[in-house]
């Protein structure tokens, strides 16, 4: 983001919060409690890959999403109880950014794990949350004018550079080459899904709701597309002890308690900053790839970690300074 005082994407995705609903911004986001959520939050999803792969092999990527974020979904609203009708009833404006965001979830695993199966589990993972904050940083620009940051912009580069190495170092090879540009293409869809949803529950926080019942809101909309989808798919996954045991460590761990964790990130930091956060998935996907999976990735994929992590950094050394330029809201 090129202006020295640019607002943030939390900010610029909505409006300001009600008085009534948080507290200044200056008391309390100080230290690294913002960034630190995120990255935990992404660390737990950066095994999905990996716990994606013990599935049965009859198992479509359509019913290994579902189950993922429908039956997560179903946890996430369940742990929001009532506080999801506040954000259902709180007007015309706050429930089209519910829906919008509920579309996206929706959307989301079944490009993300479609695009796994066809282009590979690094290459997936990587392109989709490497090309996120490149969409959340476009909404903001044409949604509202909000100017890009240099150290967003230095923190994307170093990232978005190391995500393109371990692409191409990728140590995985799709069953048809042919697949790929359609895993691709699904990959750019779901980092497109993510930045949205993204989007939409940091303007619903930040016009005065908590993280869990926007959480709630969001992926309960999102399981009601999404659990149809898994009753149609999901026989050979639900058929098989292991596939029982895979799909409720995905919809638990990665989904509920990772979705969770961001949640609470997102009240303390920008939308664009908890994207480009996120890109620490990629980086625990390639080394359980290697740890677990038994994987080899060379010299140039860890040179493409270390980027990666580079990224990261940049932007959770000034986590407090962020938050407070963010003016982001505590939860409730």
């Amino acid at each position: 983001m090129s202006s020295s005082s640019a607002p943030s994407a939390a900010r610029s995705c909505a409006p300001s919060p009600a008085r009534t609903d948080a507290r200044p911004a200056t008391a309390q986001h100080h230290g690294p409690r913002g960034p630190l959520l995120v990255l935990a939050a992404a660390a737990l999803w950066g095994t999905t890959g990996t716990a994606a792969s013990y599935a049965p092999a009859e198992a479509s990527p359509l019913s290994v999403g579902a189950a993922t974020m429908g039956v997560g979904g179903l946890l996430t609203f369940l742990l929001a109880g009532r506080s999801v009708l506040h954000v259902l009833r709180a007007g015309r404006s706050v429930l089209l950014w519910a829906l919008l965001g509920g579309v996206s979830v929706a959307v989301y695993p079944l490009a993300f794990y479609s695009s796994m199966a066809d282009a590979g589990v690094a290459t997936g993972t990587v392109v989709t949350i490497g090309c996120s904050p490149v969409f959340a940083a476009l909404l903001e620009r044409l949604l509202l004018g909000v100017p890009l940051t240099f150290r967003w912009l230095t923190a994307t580069l170093c990232a978005g550079t190391g995500c393109a190495m371990l692409t191409l170092t990728g140590p995985e090879s799709p069953a048809s080459a042919g697949e790929v540009p359609r895993g691709l293409a699904l990959a750019l869809l779901a980092g497109a899904a993510y930045a949205v949803f993204t989007c939409c529950g940091a303007r619903i926080i930040r016009s005065g709701h908590s993280s869990r019942a926007t959480m709630g809101t969001l992926f309960g909309l999102g399981a009601l597309v999404l659990l149809p989808v898994l009753a149609v798919t999901g026989g050979p996954l639900l058929s098989e002890t292991r596939g029982l045991v895979v799909g409720a460590y995905l919809a638990v761990v990665p989904m509920c308690l990772a979705y969770v964790l961001f949640g609470s990130g997102l009240t303390r930091l920008s939308a664009g900053a908890a994207t480009t956060l996120s890109l620490f998935e990629p980086v625990v996907a390639a080394v359980l790839g290697v740890v677990v999976v038994g994987e080899r990735l060379g010299g140039r994929g860890w040179l493409g970690t270390g980027l990666v992590l580079l990224g990261l950094l940049v932007l959770t050394v000034a986590g407090g300074r962020t938050s407070e330029e963010d003016g982001a809201v505590t939860e409730r």
